[in-house]
């Protein structure tokens, strides 16, 4: 009588036809222990069965790309032999459940995938979704998600080594069952430096190294592929323990012993542990790999090949070494102290070989897993759209009041309770660090530095996923030129709900085609990223929340900042006030804050305005023609004019402006392409503006410790910079401090 009953492949988030392709694939009914590797590898996390299709409208090369989607990271040259590998993933539903673990084990495992390339990694950002803090109902929990995720980021990057430069922090409701921890790190390495994850050459050794293998984190891969339900607080030993110091030894010995010349592949052990390491490297060259068990390090008595195989023990990495040099690699490990032992080889029948003490528990074809696992051209109809076309008449009884409770909302206070507790410039390569518009870091020995932005807007996407992602992929390139950087490549996080649901797939695919659409335009090929997907509590889909990271380069200088640095400087917009249609508004912070309601839709984007004014903005800020730069976003012009004027010298700025625009519109809306800047010589602005084809409009002057707006001559806001300051700066600790009625 079979093993393997009905009840055992739903509990392994099999379908019934998935399951009728393994038996035809393999002939015969699996055993247990193929059941859990077929499992795992086709899982939504392992195999973007719903996405794959889609993903292939995404534009991937470019002169700059080394290495484009397919393996542990893209590989980007910079110039003079040099190259940077990056990519952002996520740990959403781990994090949930375990918040420190689960975003500690996050960070582990994107810095495994950069040094797996042979780079060394210099820099993480993250982007972070929470519920909100102030909700009667779960804002309790909510607290306790933020503090566990904000200090398992910190323990294991500063612990690490690697600096958290920056990132993004966002508080929606439909977080609150459903968190979202995107983590992006970048690392550095010689173009001869460079190493894949393939099992090439018959005969070679496969090696285990790091940490010993445990029961933790077994079925993460399948958890991170199915919705949150009442029982999902269950599943605990499903998230892994990381150990960073051990990371650090693994990260140090690894790039030792490439330097050997003797390893000729090697994987990260990330979802899947040991068994996506093994088939993908296989899938990759085209050969199969034949493991030993016995012979993998255990930290736990009696584990079964179904356990070894499927578990997600964090620092452990999978070699392949030229045959007869396996102890030029043993060596070097032995001297980090790590365990490094010789679990298999490879072999020319393109099949994983499991084997246990001499007998074997699996024989499957690696390309079944990896390469040829099933892909779904899933229905969508139209996109998911919770909000109305029509909003509330807004009419302001108080601008300042607002622009008050902007600066104090979640969303657009400061986060300096979250970023102070990363260690920001550790490697001393930090030039521009959290609170910028973009993080930079330089590269030693060279005159380049890189520039990185992470930016999401789920309100924006749920209204309009395609022209919401398009916008994203234009404020993160704004972000980068605001700063001085050339945007030059993208990775990405498609975060998103169920798509088994048609409405959701809609949601899915559009995203996908307007992040197409607009890497082509602005010449940033995607060159790898992650699709995260189930993201739902009880049949409740968070926001559609595509998260673009965008990296470019710049040279090496000391940075341009927000803040207003002296008064009387001119303070020119430039591209202009916009011309915003009130139909847009319902998008806006404030539409979310002070309206407390989301309706219409996304701000009109003109893809090759917004391109000329990044080329403009990155002229200036090169030629030194402005002291400050600050693109404007999330709170619109008022917003972007208090954070300009919360630098250290408390210099604020008179402002008067001619518009028919109602206030509100005019202060709040979020039209994109408009960057501010203060400069001591106005005419610079203006000749690139000319030359570029874009408006610049002076604005006002810089002035001492007040902010004033005005619009023909009636006073909208007038307030001391200092009473602004504090509300920004203390809003987050306020919130997190405040007793929550539950």
């Amino acid at each position: 009588m079979s093993e393997i009953t009905t009840e055992l492949i739903a509990a392994h988030q099999l379908t019934s036809s998935e399951y009728e392709k393994i038996l035809t694939l393999l002939g015969r009914e699996p055993t247990l222990t193929e059941l859990g590797i077929f499992s795992v590898m086709w899982s939504e996390h392992c195999s973007y069965k719903s996405t794959r299709i889609h993903l292939k409208k995404l534009p991937t090369q470019s002169k700059y790309v080394l290495q484009g989607p397919g393996e542990n990271a893209g590989i980007i040259d910079i110039g003079g032999g040099i190259a940077i590998a990056f990519k952002i993933e996520s740990h959403n539903h781990p994090s949930f459940i375990e918040p420190f673990q689960g975003a500690a084990t996050g960070v582990g495992g994107i810095l495994r995938d950069i040094f797996t390339m042979g780079a060394r990694p210099i820099a993480v950002m993250d982007s972070l979704r929470f519920g909100k803090l102030d909700d009667g109902k779960t804002g309790a929990r909510n607290h306790r998600i933020l503090e566990g995720v904000v200090s398992g980021i910190a323990h294991y990057g500063n612990c690490f080594g690697v600096p958290t430069v920056g990132g993004e922090c966002v508080f929606e409701e439909c977080y609150d069952g459903n968190p979202l921890i995107n983590v992006f790190a970048l690392g550095v390495f010689r173009h001869d430096e460079i190493f894949y994850g393939k099992a090439t050459g018959v005969g070679n050794s496969v090696i285990y190294v790091g940490a010993k293998t445990g029961r933790d984190g077994i079925h993460g891969a399948s958890m991170a592929s199915a919705e949150f339900t009442e029982e999902s607080k269950q599943k605990r030993p499903n998230v892994q323990v990381g150990d960073p110091f051990m990371e650090k030894l693994l990260l140090e010995a690894c790039l030792e012993a490439m330097k050997t010349g003797a390893i000729v592949g090697i994987q990260d052990m990330g979802a899947a542990g040991l068994t996506s390491s093994s088939c993908e490297m296989g899938s990759r060259a085209g050969t199969g790999i034949e493991l030993n068990l016995d012979r993998v390090p255990q930290r736990e008595t009696g584990m079964t090949p179904y356990e070894i195989m499927l578990s997600e023990s964090q620092e452990r990495m999978l070699l392949v070494a030229e045959q007869g040099r396996e102890e030029e690699v043993l060596r070097v490990f032995a001297k980090w102290g790590l365990d490094a032992v010789k679990i298999g080889s490879v072999t020319s029948d393109g099949v994983l070989r499991v084997k246990n003490h001499g007998e074997i528990f699996a024989e499957i074809p690696n390309r079944a897993l990896a390469n040829e696992a099933p892909v779904y051209s899933r229905p969508y109809t139209k996109p998911l759209r919770a909000a109305p076309f029509e909003g509330p008449q807004i009419h302001s009884s108080n601008l300042l009041a607002d622009l008050k409770t902007l600066l104090a909302s979640g969303d657009l206070c400061s986060k300096r309770w979250i970023w102070e507790q990363y260690d920001y410039q550790v490697r001393t390569n930090t030039v521009s660090g959290p609170g910028a518009d973009a993080a930079i870091v330089r590269i030693k020995g060279t005159e380049e530095s890189v520039a990185m932005s992470l930016d999401g807007n789920g309100r924006y996407c749920l209204l309009d996923p395609r022209e919401g992602t398009k916008l994203i992929v234009a404020e993160c390139c704004r972000n980068l030129s605001t700063v001085g950087a050339l945007p030059i490549a993208t990775t990405n996080n498609l975060n998103f709900g169920n798509p088994e649901r048609p409405e959701i797939m809609a949601q899915i695919v559009e995203s996908i085609e307007g992040l197409a659409e607009a890497c082509r335009f602005f010449e940033v090929p995607v060159t790898g990223g992650n699709v995260s997907l189930y993201n739902e509590t009880l049949g409740s889909p968070i926001f559609p929340t595509p998260v673009v990271g965008i990296v470019g380069t710049l040279p090496t200088a000391p940075p341009i900042g927000i803040p207003f640095h002296h008064a009387g400087r001119a303070v020119i917009l430039l591209g202009g006030l916009g011309s915003p249609d009130p139909g847009e508004f319902g998008a806006t912070q404030y539409a979310k804050v002070i309206a407390k309601s989301l309706w219409g839709n996304v701000p009109r984007l003109d893809m090759d305005y917004e391109k000329r004014v990044h080329t403009a903005i990155r002229e200036l800020v090169r030629d030194g023609g402005v002291e400050s730069a600050h693109d404007l976003s999330d709170g619109g012009l008022a917003v972007a004019l208090a954070e300009c004027s919360f630098g250290p010298e408390n210099i604020g700025a008179d402002i008067s402006l001619d518009s028919d625009l109602a206030p509100e519109l005019l202060l709040f809306h979020e039209g994109p392409s408009r960057i501010l800047v203060s400069t001591a010589e106005p005419e610079r602005v203006f000749a690139s503006a000319k030359k570029n084809r874009v408006e610049a409009l002076q604005i006002g002057a810089t002035l001492e410790s007040r902010v004033l707006i005005r619009n023909r001559n009636e006073s909208l806001i007038d307030c001391r910079v200092a009473e602004l300051k504090v509300l920004w700066s203390s809003a987050l600790e306020h919130l997190l401090q405040s007793p929550v009625m539950v």
